[in-house]
């Protein structure tokens, strides 16, 4: 089999990412549109998707919707819309996320249907329409975001850590379905990742956040690009051979491999 540079293997593919508006969605949109890719992001913010919007044309093919995942009819149809009017569907990136930062006696259980309803029922539902239209067409690569807490245990992220792991166990077995049929489903678990949240939050406790950093075997969060290739890849027909894998993208940290003197 022939090598396939990146751009070659990303190129004319058709690929939705959702929470395509800020953080790793966004970078994940610009690296797959700078690499020929036509990419579809969507959000629920408008001011913030429009945004989105500009950078990623800026890198090349983009449509962007307002569309919230919670609501599955409306996530399900626009999987199939896009599909129908591009004739196909190369790529699904499930990245959109909610987060209730509580302990678990002050955590309601409103919190945790909603960590939920985004983080894995959505995860279901984009999943399984992607999967209704990758099956038949005989290839197609699905990208679900994890993240480490789903992994490991931290206090007060029970319903985040939860349904990440939900997650998890439901993408590996989808791609266990799905790879008879020439379709794939992979995770990507990142750990700290510098976002703009992320740095917002660094800057307000400098210290808090070298401690964190210390922790970390690279010593250092990673950069949204970083994790932006990653995806790329596992979408990309580079990736060909690799489906139901949990990839951590964390600098060492799930295994430990660094103990700070």
């Amino acid at each position: 089999m022939r090598s396939l540079n990146m751009g070659e293997a990303m190129a004319g593919k058709v690929v939705i990412v959702t929470g395509g508006s800020d953080g790793i969605g966004r970078t994940t949109a610009v690296e797959l549109a700078r690499n020929a890719a036509h990419v579809v992001i969507c959000a629920r913010r408008e001011n913030v998707l429009a945004e989105a919007h500009a950078e990623v044309q800026a890198a090349g093919s983009v449509e962007s919707h307002i569309l919230d995942v919670g609501d599955a009819s409306a996530f399900a149809g626009l999987i199939a819309d896009v599909a129908k009017r591009h004739g196909r569907l190369d790529g699904l990136v499930n990245n959109a996320m909610a987060v209730s930062y509580k302990d678990v006696l002050d955590l309601t259980l409103d919190d945790w249907r909603h960590d939920f309803r985004v983080n894995a029922e959505a995860v279901f539902v984009g999943t399984q329409a992607a999967m209704r239209i990758m099956l038949p067409q005989g290839w197609g690569s699905i990208v679900n975001i994890s993240s480490l807490n789903g992994l490991r245990a931290m206090p007060g992220m029970a319903s985040y850590s939860a349904s990440k792991a939900a997650l998890v166990h439901f993408s590996a077995v989808a791609a266990a379905e799905a790879a008879p049929h020439g379709v794939r489903v992979n995770v990507v678990a990142p750990g700290q990742v510098m976002t703009p949240a992320t740095r917002a939050f660094a800057a307000a406790d400098p210290d808090r956040n070298a401690r964190v950093s210390e922790t970390i075997p690279m010593r250092r969060g990673g950069e949204p690009e970083e994790i932006a290739r990653v995806i790329r890849f596992l979408l990309s027909d580079e990736a060909s051979f690799v489906t139901g894998a949990c990839l951590p993208v964390d600098g060492g940290k799930l295994q430990q491999l660094y103990v700070p003197a």
